[in-house]
């Protein structure tokens, strides 16, 4: 089966935390080179001489990897991506155990139906890790158990994201964000502190509803609530990142968060002194459409502060490339700067004086005036 390959197969695993880890660690020990291509790969990737890295997104189990292969891409084309540009040889999936001719992609979907399509019209392999722990999920997750080349079966708890400390900042980034969710929203949040924040202080709100393409830790906690969930669907990255769908979103509320925003109110997410930390993901598809969504808002969230740097994360000018621009709103832990419908001299001002820390607000006043600004 697996010596059959051509050349450097390319393979595309499910990321995230969805990775088939012994359906991929059965492949590795059987291909001797091959291209792995994975979103937001957790540790554990195999990191050895013969395995080349891709990823449009970066996850911590393969960041800083020498040879690592990083492919820019918004989240909505990355389909197109695996289409023409990046073909799969073999694609590997964790699914559900069969059912009525069936089985679910489970927690993540994602861009993995592009890529069984993709694979399929190239007569490629489909491996699937059948795993009795992941929930039975319905929409684009549900596959036909006849397009399954080979499986094998295991009975093994999913990964979940590491419980992140809840520092000040973020409770009170959480609270002023709420602040600006009105009933009847439609919301996408991230991962991590901030985002799980801002669900905690969203508890007197009313008729929401979550459209995103990826659930944080603060909607649900155990798996089994999303198993055989009716009002749960779980669509491939097409969709749910398409602006134009997300426009049509009433009161589209986009949270996304930042390694750092500068006075043109310009965010970069995705790299640190050059080096690339993980990517645009579904950012730049979720500030557009939330834009565009009547009554929506695209927020950007941050701690004024880096704590493990110890440097403010409002700069001048961004140090790395920009990943989304045109904000509706920048919050921290300080306040918060309306952007949209401001002139640019206003919003660098209430950049300055609403979100960054108060020690950095006289260096950027005085770099803004010399970047022409009037602050």
């Amino acid at each position: 089966m697996l010596a059959a390959l051509p050349g450097v197969p390319r393979v595309v695993a499910g990321g995230n935390f969805a990775t088939p880890w012994q359906a991929l660690a059965v492949l590795d020990g059987a291909v001797a080179g091959y291209r792995l291509f994975m979103l937001n790969a957790q540790p554990g990737v195999p990191d050895r001489d013969g395995v080349i890295l891709e990823s449009p997104f970066i996850g911590p189990g393969i960041r800083g990897r020498p040879g690592l292969r990083y492919y820019p891409c918004r989240l909505s084309l990355v389909p197109v991506l695996l289409a023409d540009a990046l073909p799969p040889d073999v694609v590997l999936v964790q699914t559900t155990v069969p059912a009525d001719g069936t089985v679910s992609l489970g927690t993540e979907v994602n861009v993995l139906p592009a890529a069984l399509e993709a694979v399929r019209s190239r007569g490629g392999l489909i491996i699937a890790q059948f795993n009795r722990q992941v929930p039975y999920t319905y929409g684009d997750a549900v596959l036909p158990l006849d397009q399954i080349d080979y499986a094998i079966e295991t009975d093994v708890p999913l990964r979940s994201p590491a419980a992140r400390p809840v520092r000040d900042s973020s409770v009170s980034i959480g609270h002023r964000v709420a602040e600006l969710v009105p009933d009847g929203a439609t919301l996408q949040l991230g991962i991590g502190a901030v985002p799980d924040a801002v669900l905690a202080a969203l508890d007197g709100r009313r008729g929401l509803r979550v459209w995103s393409e990826m659930f944080s830790d603060g909607i649900f906690v155990l798996h089994d609530w999303m198993d055989r969930n009716p009002a749960i669907a779980m669509l491939r990255t097409e969709a749910t990142n398409d602006p134009a769908r997300i426009a049509q979103r009433p009161q589209m509320i986009s949270v996304n968060t930042a390694l750092e925003v500068d006075l043109f109110s310009q965010a970069n997410a995705s790299r640190v002194h050059g080096l690339i930390y993980s990517g645009f993901g579904g950012q730049t598809d979720f500030v557009v459409g939330a834009l565009h969504s009547p009554g929506g808002q695209a927020i950007i969230a941050l701690p004024s502060w880096h704590p493990k740097a110890d440097v403010s994360t409002v700069v001048p000018t961004l140090a790395g490339p920009v990943t989304s621009f045109q904000h509706s709103f920048i919050v921290s832990d300080q306040g918060t700067a309306a952007i949209w419908g401001h002139h640019a001299s206003a919003q660098a001002e209430q950049i300055i004086t609403q979100v960054a820390h108060p020690s950095a607000r006289d260096g950027l006043r005085e770099a803004g005036r010399e970047l022409g600004f009037q602050v």
